[in-house]
């Protein structure tokens, strides 16, 4: 695997070479090669997005496009790095990926300080580790709570502010119509499945019960607490009651599956979600909106996990000006307004929320904003290069919480127990 894609890379760089050599690129000029992965329409589209930034420069961009697995990406990423490979300059990288190759990006603090002010606070601080930030926001992603109006005011049910408030909601409707003849009908989906997703899920649960960041920022290991243990309680509430007992297996598409056959009232889901929802082959296009998600109490905030990607200079690149330079334009604001109206991608700068060219194209996107005011990054900048052991440690934990493998406190306690031998004597270094 990994062989096929170093073969892959050289062929790209060399074409690379052969084309600017071709038209008559002068010697100084430099070619910048941005490893990132690319579905649909991306490669076409980020050649629009970087034609302004090589005529003014002189420069050419190459982009090396990565598999569709993540995993796969992260796998070679590693590789490329840990052997200092000076052939790539750009890295696109998933939110809770650059924390973990930290030690092999530059610092872009100085040369985005006039960027950061411009975004959404919790995005920076995912990708800042011991006060340095090691890569630029390109484009972002939250969950947020999908709700049917047409059944809420069927019921005569508000939009609910509390999880409790969410249980009583979605039993109500649920129990409506069941009775009207739809026996597979749920009051709320969401993924439960024992993975990344269900860090995100649970992550949400307890930071809007005031119950902590699972591990804050500077280090310190705070889930083993009551308000964790109640909010883990409640979502365990949940399993076979307004959630079938099957969603301990659902993933992002599951839920959705159910949700967009018109089979709950409530859905817990990325903004993907939106767009196919009200697709042509939908049962619920126009019938649903979508909220901030609820909090565990009056005083509580509410959370969403923070997703999205971003773009890390590697300090083994040889044209690290030069590609400091590219990174600066595409992570700002005439780029990110481009790909929302392209590809529907959210922006990391807040002021786009309010663009009225991006409000009339892709009416999503205002109402994310809220959304991401709210957003709560993993814990992967304080954990390092030990985040994928913590969150499996987490959601495990989670999962068995939910599944009635043991209680709350208990199962939290013994995670605290075991994140403290991962974090070790030396602060998760």
């Amino acid at each position: 695997m990994e062989m096929k894609f170093a073969r892959r890379f050289m062929r790209t760089a060399a074409v690379a070479v052969l084309a600017s050599t071709a038209f008559g690129a002068t010697v100084r000029a430099e070619t910048i090669t941005v490893v990132s992965g690319a579905v649909g329409n991306a490669v076409e589209n980020f050649k629009a997005y970087v034609k302004p930034w090589e005529e003014k420069t002189g420069n050419t961009v190459t982009l090396v496009p990565m598999p569709a697995s993540t995993t796969d990406q992260f796998g070679q990423y590693r590789l490329w790095l840990a052997a200092g490979n000076s052939d790539i300059d750009i890295y696109q990288t998933d939110v809770i990926w650059a924390p973990q190759l930290a030690n092999h990006f530059v610092d872009l603090t100085e040369a985005a300080k006039d960027l950061i002010p411009q975004e959404f606070p919790s995005i920076v601080q995912s990708q800042t580790v011991g006060g340095k930030l090691v890569a630029l926001p390109l484009f972002t992603d939250a969950p947020a709570l999908y709700y049917r109006k047409d059944l809420l005011e069927k019921y005569n049910v508000a939009v609910p502010k509390t999880w409790t408030e969410l249980a009583a909601a979605a039993k109500t409707i649920q129990d409506g119509e069941r009775a009207a003849g739809n026996a597979d009908f749920w009051g709320f989906v969401w993924q439960g499945n024992a993975y990344e997703g269900l860090t995100c899920d649970a992550l949400e649960w307890v930071k809007s019960y005031g119950g902590g960041q699972i591990v804050e920022p500077d280090g310190t290991i705070s889930i083993n607490n009551p308000k964790a243990v109640a909010a883990l309680e409640e979502a365990k509430s949940w399993v076979g009651t307004i959630s079938p007992p099957g969603v301990l297996a659902y993933q992002e598409e599951e839920a959705r599956g159910v949700w967009q056959a018109g089979n709950a009232a409530f859905m817990r889901n990325w903004p993907y979600a939106y767009t196919l929802g009200n697709g042509a082959d939908s049962a619920i296009a126009g019938k649903f909106d979508v909220t901030t998600l609820p909090i565990g109490a009056e005083g509580d905030s509410s959370a969403a996990t923070l997703g999205g990607w971003n773009l890390a200079v590697s300090k083994y690149s040889k044209h690290q000006d030069a590609a400091i330079s590219l990174a600066l334009w595409l992570a700002g604001p005439e780029v990110q307004k481009m790909r929302a109206l392209n590809e529907s991608n959210l922006p990391t700068l807040k002021a786009l929320y309010d663009d009225p060219d991006i409000a009339a194209k892709q009416p999503i996107i205002p109402q994310w904003k809220n959304v991401f005011l709210n957003a709560v990054p993993r814990p992967s900048a304080p954990t390092l290069s030990h985040y994928n052991e913590v969150s499996a440690k987490f959601w495990s934990a989670v999962h068995d919480t939910l599944s009635g493998n043991g209680s709350a406190a208990d199962n939290l306690a013994n995670l605290e127990a075991d994140l403290m031998d991962i974090k070790g004597d030396n602060n998760w270094q």
